[in-house]
């Protein structure tokens, strides 16, 4: 099959490189001249924009940073909509804000081209073993149809509804993970605070009710102190905003979500911004002074 993809940044490389794998014909686009040249040294067809690979593509996938990349890459002058062509259609697996989803899905429909959305998480490394968890949003048997395509980039596929259900459960997720992150990086310093090794802590307590996966994976983040991006936390921050307005929108309280927020932009305002959104965990660390290090003295 002929997919076009745009967006080639950390998630949106690996996710293409497992399509071409596949055997797909692949036209890509991105404003970042070094992700199409690793796709092209991979077997990927360059396009001078984005009208240009929606006209060589019968499914367009795009995996942009937040809302208003996907409406100008999609909608704006130059864009998707602009290449259409009958039979085309367009798979958006941003995480965005679910009204944005509703909105650029509309203007799709339109003009006659079916939209799905299949925001994803499982970071860098899903991406790369082609095993991230998706989230589609969009009419059912334009999802049964766009399955096979999806299942070469995922592990685990779920069909949560119609347009914007897909990115609300995104939110979801995203929030459990950033305000779960921040409660691991509290509770763990002050046991270190107490002159308990995190190490011992956490092999104590992983069997538990408190065990997860933000457990093992972000608290050995910091106890490696290898916070090198696998989620951005300037990503998470866009996430968790999405998910406050979202909240906000529909009268729903987000005071957890509103507090590691700011904890979060603190992070970022002192150079964290590019690390992983374990890096939040520093937070903690920097008004203690303790160290969430697998020997803690």
């Amino acid at each position: 099959m002929k997919i076009g993809f745009i967006g080639l940044g950390v998630m949106g490389r690996p996710m293409a490189k497992n399509l071409l794998k596949a055997g797909h014909e692949l036209h890509v686009y991105d404003v970042v001249p070094k992700g199409v040249e690793e796709l092209v040294a991979a077997g990927a067809i360059a396009e001078s924009g984005n009208k240009e690979v929606a006209e060589k593509s019968e499914v367009v996938i795009t995996m942009l940073p937040n809302s208003p990349h996907v409406k100008t890459v999609i909608l704006g002058v130059g864009g998707v909509l602009e290449g259409r062509h009958p039979g085309m259609k367009i798979i958006d697996m941003s995480s965005i804000a679910p009204l944005a989803t509703k909105e650029v899905g509309k203007a799709c429909e339109e003009v006659g081209v079916p939209m799905l959305e299949s925001p994803v998480s499982g970071g860098e490394i899903g991406a790369i073993n082609g095993t991230l968890a998706l989230m589609c949003g969009g009419k059912k048997e334009l999802f049964d149809e766009l399955t096979p395509i999806l299942k070469i980039m995922s592990s685990t596929i779920t069909y949560c509804g119609e347009l914007g259900a897909g990115n609300t459960t995104k939110l979801v997720n995203q929030h459990i993970i950033a305000v779960e992150t921040a409660a691991v990086a509290e509770a763990f310093v002050m046991g270190a605070k107490a002159g308990v090794e995190p190490e011992v802590v956490y092999n104590a307590i992983k069997g538990g009710y408190a065990g997860s996966k933000v457990l093992d994976g972000k608290l050995a983040m910091a106890m490696d102190r290898n916070f090198k991006a696998g989620f951005r936390l300037d990503l998470h921050i866009k996430d968790l905003n999405n998910a406050l307005e979202t909240g906000h929108a529909l009268g729903v309280p987000m005071p957890l979500a509103s507090l590691v927020m700011d904890e979060m932009k603190y992070m970022s305002a002192n150079g964290a911004g590019n690390d992983d959104s374990a890096a939040v965990m520093r937070y903690y660390e920097k008004i203690t002074g303790v160290e969430l290090t697998r020997s803690h003295n």
